[in-house]
């Protein structure tokens, strides 16, 4: 019988894995995104750059962007100083500040979402499973007042009642994707 901290060691060596599995597939994304980018865009070399280069790769932020969001945590700050800093230190050994994380988070944001949208999402099977829920902007009392999102957003009616603002709506197939 297995007892608790060995169980926790062969989940943190598969979680590992797939770690690096997942690593390997940003990496040959970003190499082929940042060669179609030098491809297809006009560049001025006349502006001048106020950072050096980061240390970490494109890859590395978006990978660690990926397990935040599967990971439960809440608070991106949280989750970096704890789990990346301290326990996934030997995954990423060049981290840089959350500061700095943060300013290098909007380079990979367009790279980011082509990744989720191009290969990590699921295929539809035939099989899928919907839910709904709202995403409120303000309350009812301030619709008249709200500038925002003003023209795009509408009122709604959900099982809780009325509310002024978006409607997520999350597909899922029987995979789980």
């Amino acid at each position: 019988m297995l007892n608790y901290k060995e169980i926790q060691t062969i989940i943190a060596i598969i979680t590992e894995d797939k770690v690096t599995e997942l690593f390997c597939m940003t990496d040959d994304f970003c190499k082929f995104f940042d060669a179609l980018m030098k491809k297809y865009t006009m560049k001025s070399d006349t502006k001048r750059h106020y950072h050096r280069n980061s240390t970490m790769s494109k890859a590395e932020i978006m990978l660690i962007m990926i397990l935040f969001h599967d990971s439960g945590y809440r608070c991106l700050k949280h989750f970096y100083l704890e789990k990346v800093c301290k326990h996934l230190r030997h995954l990423f050994p060049k981290v840089v500040s959350y500061n700095r994380f943060v300013e290098l988070g909007k380079e990979v944001a367009i790279p980011l979402a082509l990744f989720i949208k191009k290969v990590l999402l699921g295929k539809c099977t035939g099989i899928s499973f919907l839910d709904s829920t709202p995403l409120r902007v303000c309350r009812n009392q301030r619709i008249r007042i709200h500038k925002v999102f003003k023209g795009i957003t509408q009122r709604g009616k959900c099982s809780m009642g009325w509310f002024f603002g978006f409607k997520l709506h999350l597909i899922c197939n029987e995979k789980g994707e």
